[in-house]
């Protein structure tokens, strides 16, 4: 799933939301004990079950809730990797202060609107909504928000994305069957990142840090602003059941904590085009999951809606070649 985070400013507003942290790592590469599709695999996997544990999270705690324990364990697992390296977290009262705008945008916002839009919308559907990310992103680009400049076939991918929209939701049915609340808490979810890419990108980038320090500092003020959240407008849990827990805890440290290492890792080695196609699995296997291990019920329209989604999603990742000389 699309865990946002601080990157470095080579990162486009209209990247893919589970490349929403990935940076251009520099240094050199490090020993591995898995190939890098290996790791992808896992990486897919892992961030398409994402939404998922959501849902069963949701189960036995508030969405606020879900939300902080996904930034609680995936900050934990940052810091203890930072501890390993003895590396220190991002300094200065500024910093400090845009990555609580960051946190806002990339983490405490969608990850509560996903954990509210599951209460009544499939997990399936919600993955297929976080698809929409680098629609979202490209649309931004279309009134200037960002330097990327828009070119036709770019535009006609965020036509037939939105296409594709309608398709997953019945357009053609009235939307019948479809929780209007739930989609558009999911959608703007996805909107959400590529707001947080474009404040990222202006404010701090060159900022001082590797991606895991400022990343890690980003989910510890996302975890205070939630946790602050939390107390005034839900009461404490009056249990732990054992699925629901098990759920929040992998979300946090696999899902937003081991898959965003994971994912520096392999921007490092296969560069950032290459690892941010995890993107387009993330609905596949997350529509899957909902039918096999949920239940949730699959219509024709869904898959094919997704499809749609996702070639437009990739058409407007294109970028013009170089120009030929005269």
């Amino acid at each position: 799933m699309s865990a946002p985070t601080v990157s470095r400013p080579t990162l486009s507003t209209t990247s893919p939301p589970a490349a929403a942290g990935t940076p251009g790592i520099p240094g050199t590469r490090r020993g591995v004990l898995l190939d890098w599709r290996v790791r992808f695999a896992i990486l897919s996997v892992v961030w398409g079950f994402s939404f998922l544990l959501i849902k069963v999270g949701t189960e036995a705690y508030a969405p606020f809730q879900v939300a902080l324990g996904r930034v609680l364990f995936g900050a934990l697992a940052l810091v203890t990797v930072l501890l390993v390296r003895r590396e220190p977290l991002p300094r200065g009262l500024r910093t400090w202060g845009h990555l609580g705008v960051a946190a806002m945008l990339l983490n405490t916002v969608p990850f509560s609107l996903f954990a509210y839009a599951e209460l009544s919308i499939p997990s399936g559907l919600a993955g297929i909504c976080n698809a929409t990310s680098p629609l979202w992103g490209m649309a931004l680009s279309l009134v200037a928000l960002s330097e990327d400049r828009p070119t036709r076939r770019r535009v006609a991918g965020l036509g037939l994305g939105f296409l594709g929209v309608l398709t997953v939701l019945g357009a053609w049915q009235g939307f019948s069957g479809v929780d209007a609340k739930g989609t558009a808490f999911a959608l703007l979810a996805s909107l959400s990142y590529p707001v947080g890419w474009i404040y990222v990108r202006r404010t701090l980038a060159g900022t001082p840090g590797s991606p895991v320090a400022l990343t890690g500092g980003q989910l510890i003020v996302s975890t205070l602003q939630l946790a602050l959240v939390s107390t005034l407008f839900t009461a404490a849990p009056t249990s732990f059941p054992l699925w629901p827990t098990l759920s929040v805890v992998a979300l946090g440290a696999l899902g937003t904590g081991m898959a965003l290492q994971m994912q520096y890792g392999l921007v490092a080695e296969i560069g950032p085009t290459t690892a941010q196609m995890v993107t387009y699995f993330i609905p596949v296997i997350a529509t899957a999951a909902g039918v096999v291990v949920l239940g949730e019920q699959l219509h024709w329209n869904t898959p094919v809606g997704a499809a749609i989604v996702l070639a437009g999603a990739a058409l407007t990742q294109t970028r013009p070649g170089p120009r030929k000389p005269a």
